[in-house]
């Protein structure tokens, strides 16, 4: 498989871990991925839970090796600290202090990637511009509602200028005006050359902002393609698409 210029390349990677549930039974997350997500993309992430999206994302991130196989970010290995300097990531469950401002964790996370002082402000009032959230800049989180909460994450995922985004369920549990806003924040990364790799249920949304999507059923890839090029092959929706290759058939 070839990986010329790809931000990930995912070559036949296996994750298996053991099953206190089955008696100590070995339970296979991951089986034989390969995938490449070239840069500037945004990539949609599929599958229902428990289809191994998280894990596989896991490993990207460094917080879980591969039992076979490997995967790079912009050519280095994963397993390697330096693959993840051009990484921004927003979990699917964020906690942050409550009683933090949205300026202070943005500074709080500046000083961690050791950016001068003089370059967080600036980037902070960009930062806030793109999320929308200048007006509440010096509020306490803990009086954001859910979509503030994930738009002050996205912040927080962009405070070290990243080239590559990975996105966890960004608009899970938000009303249809919180997500709208996510997607666009999503848009405007794109034209700015960022490179997007989310997870996600809500395949409308997939579908309107994705350049590629893979969907994952049981640990294994089932398809992986554009989304103009999936939707004119099977001449219907991403959302049947998916239903059909997951096995879920509706009543009649």
């Amino acid at each position: 498989m070839s990986t010329n210029g790809a931000v990930i390349a995912i070559d036949h990677l296996q994750v298996e871990y053991r099953s206190r549930e089955l008696g100590q039974e070995t339970k296979v997350a991951v089986r034989d991925l390969s995938l490449n997500v070239q840069p500037g993309q945004v990539f949609g992430f599929l599958g229902p839970n428990g289809a191994g999206k998280t894990t596989t994302m896991n490993v990207l991130l460094g917080f879980v090796n591969p039992s076979a196989g490997s995967a790079s970010i912009f050519g280095v290995d994963v397993r390697q600290p330096i693959a993840r300097q051009r990484i921004g990531y927003l979990p699917e469950l964020t906690y942050y202090y409550k009683f933090l401002t949205a300026e202070e964790l943005l500074r709080f996370y500046a000083k961690i990637f050791k950016i001068p002082k003089a370059e967080t402000e600036k980037r902070i009032d960009s930062i806030l511009k793109l999320v929308e959230l200048e007006h509440a800049r010096k509020r306490q989180i803990k009086t954001y509602s859910k979509g503030m909460q994930q738009r002050a994450g996205l912040a927080q995922a962009l405070i070290n200028d990243p080239d590559l985004l990975i996105l966890d369920e960004p608009t899970s549990g938000l009303d249809p005006l919180g997500r709208m806003k996510v997607r666009d924040i999503i848009k405007r990364l794109k034209s700015e050359g960022k490179t997007v790799f989310f997870s996600s249920h809500e395949l409308g949304e997939v579908e309107t902002i994705c350049d590629r999507v893979a969907i994952l059923h049981q640990g294994e890839l089932k398809i992986e393609g554009s989304v103009q090029d999936l939707i004119k092959q099977h001449n219907t929706r991403l959302e049947a698409i998916f239903l059909k290759l997951v096995g879920y058939e509706e009543a009649a």
